[in-house]
This record gives structure tokens, sequence and C-alpha cells, in this order.
């Protein structure tokens, strides 16, 4: 080991300061900016240790880092053990806030019931005054309310004499004016009824006009004019239906032609019933056709009536088929309520 090693000595030791007495843990917690201002003051001694001693051998240098490492370490627990007396120094502070507040509001309530209880005697006390001078009020009132009743029964029979001989009176002149009344009452009433008539029979032709107005508006209604693009639709629909109808027909005719000359070309055996089974079914397939051409005309009809924007209003009530019955059925012409009643 290097001599100057051995001349080294180990820095003393820093004694932990003494602990706090009571009354100091009773005082005010230290501030933040004293433990921030003690760690700024550590951190410059460490900061400024290496640089003094740069001249140092390398063993000096080991022992000056131990010695700053434990003095280090020393401040750190000084520090903690400061913050531990803070604390509780804070917890006995507001144990003692929280007894001393306990304590007045344990004076405060025996204060509020002690007024309480003197305010319900005063209470008891005046309302005791109150029911004796409305006992005695009452007395008084019922004195004057029998001497009030005496002199209305007195003043009530006065009035009951006067009372009968205007009634026998009125009576009279009640008669008369009944009489008066009732003839007045039988002239008015003839002129009410004559007036009552003569409005029901302007109300009966108002609403006979406005039903004739509506209807002439129905009959010419044009339910999906302004809708241009489902009318289009229903065009295209009613063409391909007019196009695959035309189609049905074609065949239906060929195969009656057919029949036909079948019939001529060959000779059915009368007994076995083969050509009148052949003339009936030629006779289905030309009622097929005729139902065939008429569906053509009525699609015709529909078309036209597309053209003219009154396609899709029921001929017997005059009011809008549904969309979705238009699409359904082509050609149709009257709505579903119509058309079941029919």
């Amino acid at each position: 080991m290097p001599s100057s090693a051995k001349t080294t000595k180990k820095a003393p030791a820093k004694k932990a300061p003494r602990r706090a007495s009571s009354s100091a843990r009773r005082a005010k917690p230290a501030t933040r900016r004293s433990a921030t201002k003690g760690s700024k003051t550590l951190a410059k001694s460490h900061k400024k240790t290496p640089a003094k001693r740069a001249g140092a051998k390398p063993g000096a240098l080991a022992a000056a880092k131990k010695a700053a490492a434990a003095k280090k370490a020393r401040e750190l627990a000084a520090a903690r053990a400061q913050r531990e007396r803070d604390a509780r120094a804070r917890a006995a502070a507001k144990k003692a806030l929280a007894r001393q507040k306990a304590i007045a509001a344990a004076k405060a309530k025996r204060e509020r019931e002690a007024k309480a209880r003197a305010l319900a005697r005063e209470r008891a006390a005046a309302k005791k005054a109150r029911d004796v001078a409305a006992a005695r009020a009452k007395k008084e009132r019922e004195a004057k309310a029998r001497a009030a009743a005496k002199e209305r029964e007195v003043l009530r029979k006065a009035r009951e004499k006067a009372a009968i001989e205007a009634k026998k009176q009125r009576e009279i002149e009640a008669k008369r004016k009944a009489v008066e009344a009732e003839k007045l009452r039988r002239l008015r009433e003839i002129e009410r009824r004559e007036a009552e008539e003569r409005k029901r029979q302007e109300k009966r032709e108002a609403e006979e006009r406005r039903r004739l107005e509506t209807l002439e508006r129905r009959m010419h209604s044009k339910p999906y004019a302004e809708d241009a693009a489902f009318l289009e639709e229903l065009r295209g629909l009613l063409l391909a239906t007019r196009e695959a109808t035309n189609a049905q027909i074609a065949v239906s005719e060929s195969e009656a032609n057919e029949m036909l000359v079948d019939r001529e070309r060959l000779e059915y055996d009368d007994e076995d019933g083969s050509s009148v089974a052949s003339d009936i079914q030629r006779d289905q397939l030309k009622e097929f056709t005729a139902a065939l051409r008429l569906k053509v005309d009525e699609i015709d009809v529909a078309l036209a009536r597309i053209d003219d924007g009154s396609y899709g209003r029921c001929d017997e009530c005059f009011e809008p088929i549904t969309q979705a019955r238009l699409r359904a059925q082509l050609p149709v012409f009257t709505c579903v309520s119509c058309r079941a009643s029919a």
C-alpha cells in the first residue's frame, strides 16, 4: 500500500442531529423551500469535492470518494428523519385542531339545546295566553250572535208577510206575462223552424255541390302525373306484357289452326268421341285467344292513359291505385277495395 495512502486519514463522520424536542414536534412543519435549499447545497458540495482534490493521489481520491458518499448518506438520513418529524408534527397539529373543533361543536350544541328549551317554554306560555283570549272572544261572539239571531227572526217574519203579498201580485202579473210570452214563443218557434229548415236546405245543397265538385275533380285526377319515372316504368312493363301476350295469341291461333287441319285430314272414330273432344279443346283455345286479345286492348287503353297521365286512377271510386298493385297486375283499372266489393 503506498505511503501517501497510509498518511491519509479518514474524515470523521458527521454526527446526526439530535432529535427534536416535543415542543419542536408540535411546531409548524418546515416548508418545501427549506428542504429544496438543503438539497441544492448538498449537490454543490458534491460537485466541488472532486475539483478540489484533483491533484491528490489515487488512494486519497478513493478515500475522499468514500468519505463523500458517507457524508451524503448521513445527510440523506438526516433529511429523511427531518421529514418524518415534520409529518408527525403535522399529524399532531391536525389531531389537536380536530379535538378543538369537536369541543367547540359540543359547546355550540349545548347552547342550541338550551335556546330551544327556552323558546319552547316561551311558545307554550304564548299559546296558553292565546287560548284564554280565544275562549273569551268566543263567548263574546256567541252572545252577539244570539242577539243578532233575535233581530233577524223579527225581520224574517216581517219579510215573510211582505213576501206573501208580493208573491200574490207577482203570480197575477206572471200569468198575464206568461200568456203573452207563450204567444211570442210560438211565433219565434215557427220562425226558428223555418230558418233551420232553410239552413238545412242550404247545407244540403252546398254539400251536394261540394260532392259533385269533388267527384268531378277525382274523375279527372292524375295521381301519378308528377312521378314521370314511375309512369315510364309502368310503360315498359305494359309494353313487355303486350309483346308477351301477342306471342301467346300467335301460339294459340297456330295450335287452333293445326287442330282444324288435323280434323279435316284424318277420319275420327265417332264412337270413342275423339272429334267431340277436339272441338271442345279448339273452342277453349279460341276463348283463351279472345281473352288475350281483350287483354291487349286493355294494355292499349292503359298506355293511352299513361300518355295523358290518368293511369293509376280507380274507375269505380276514382282514388289512386297503389303502386304495388299497379306493378303486380298489368293492366289494372280498379283498386283493391272496389275489386273486392264488385
